[in-house]
């Protein structure tokens, strides 16, 4: 199964007030495993951004000035996630601000495109209701290292949202390694089965004879049905 770990860092909370999204990261797993395969973007937003978002993820509009602008890497981003699970932490957000982008040059959107969308906040909350389920809180309750996630950055809290999201799942990857790495015992067998030659094992006349005599005593009640074997 391909999946695809995907975090954005906006210039503000609303997109439907015109804020847009300034870096996108998307980090791919088949079959759980996290391969070297990544799509990591930053975008030039064309406006403002918000002092309290910047202050969450330090990207600069100086930064942005030299950097692409959505129309540019659309293909390629829709390309990567194409017919993928998509693992968001609260994904109507993220979603949210993609399908804007994405409506604004008339692009199918997310859901279109994926294969399916897994929201790990709404799993966090049903996992652990009334506690705080943000990417911190949950890489500290699993043990996860996130002493380099000083600031909110796309391509990091994908990574660290996979690690998050296979230790909310582990009983699934248990599953998952037992059926790829388990031997398939039945074919083995029956190979060994199959190579082995067929022993066919006759009864002497002493055996024919003692068996006769048991069908005898049987038929003291009346003819059996299976009727008596003819002894020499």
């Amino acid at each position: 199964m391909r999946q695809i770990f995907l975090d954005t860092e906006t210039t503000g909370l609303y997109h439907a007030q015109g804020h847009r999204i300034i870096e996108i990261a998307a980090v791919e797993a088949i079959n759980r495993r996290i391969t070297s395969n990544h799509f990591h973007v930053y975008l030039n937003p064309d406006r403002e951004i918000d002092a309290a978002a910047q202050e969450v993820h330090g990207i600069t509009l100086e930064f942005l000035q030299d950097k692409p602008r959505f129309p540019n890497v659309v293909a390629e981003f829709l390309d990567f996630i194409k017919d993928a699970e998509l693992v968001i932490h609260n994904a109507p957000f993220d979603v949210g601000f993609l399908n804007s982008e994405l409506g604004k040059i008339d692009a199918p959107n997310v859901v279109e495109v994926a294969a399916s969308i897994v929201d790990t906040l709404k799993m966090a909350k049903d996992m652990r209701p009334g506690q705080r389920n943000n990417l911190d809180a949950l890489c500290r309750h699993f043990g996860i290292d996130n002493s380099k996630r000083t600031l909110h950055g796309a391509l990091l809290d994908a990574e660290l949202l996979a690690e998050v999201y296979f230790a909310m799942t582990r009983g699934q990857e248990s599953l998952m390694m037992d059926m790829l790495d388990a031997p398939d015992e039945s074919a083995s067998n029956e190979s060994v089965v199959a190579n082995q030659p067929l022993k066919v094992l006759q009864a002497d006349s002493e055996e024919l004879t003692s068996h006769h005599q048991y069908l005898q005593g049987l038929a003291k009640g009346g003819a059996p049905i299976w009727g008596l074997p003819e002894t020499d």
